[in-house]
């Protein structure tokens, strides 16, 4: 049954716009932990709207689980709209750092060449150590872990998943439709007393 359920998985990324970062990201991770559901990666950033933040969640679980953890985010009093999509439906990008003695890099492995196979750029360049930067999906940036621990890698580091939904046209254009869905106070209240609303002419 296990094994059954493990194959129904797979990769989603959680997409959630909200007003509010304060004390926000402790609640959802609550939500996650109480489930047992395991978080990839988490990235927060500013969205296309001013004042409203992105939240990027990775998991790996089915989709009914997914499904049902979205409901329960968008539920939440800050939360504006919750999306997940499958890695077929967004454009995601991951950003790695790798440092590695210099010395090593600089007898053993033609720099130039390390860098035009694997897409990455060297961005501090030390006598002791050189630290090089690349992007890309999960896979290729740990290709590039595999190579330069052959030359005493040091560090590594990689960022949270950042991704764009290839259907989507902008969360602006939903936050529109959902204030044009909000009646105007002054007509509920006009509702609520029975009063025709007023009609101005020039």
């Amino acid at each position: 049954m296990n094994n059954f359920y493990d194959f129904m998985k797979q990769e989603y990324t959680i997409t959630v716009y909200t007003e509010n970062q304060i004390g926000l990201l402790n609640r959802i991770a609550i939500m996650f932990s109480r489930r047992k559901i395991n978080i990839e990666s988490l990235n927060t950033s500013p969205s296309e709207i001013e004042g409203i933040h992105r939240f990027t969640i990775l998991i790996n679980e089915t989709e009914e689980v997914v499904r049902k953890i979205s409901r329960q985010i968008e539920k939440q009093v800050d939360v504006l709209k919750v999306y997940y999509n499958t890695n077929d439906e967004i454009i995601w990008q991951e950003l790695a750092l790798y440092k590695v003695p210099t010395d090593e890099i600089t007898e053993k492995v033609k720099v130039e060449r390390l860098l035009r196979e694997y897409g990455a750029r060297a961005v501090v360049i030390r006598k002791d150590y050189t630290i090089f930067e690349a992007t890309g999906q999960r896979e290729e940036t740990d290709k590039l872990i595999s190579v330069l621990s052959e030359f005493g890698l040091i560090e590594f580091v990689r960022s949270g998943r950042v991704a764009i939904i290839k259907s989507s046209k902008g969360f602006h254009e939903k936050l529109k439709e959902f204030e044009l869905s909000i009646p105007n106070e002054e007509l509920i209240e006009d509702e609520i007393l029975g009063i025709e609303p007023e009609t101005f002419t020039a």
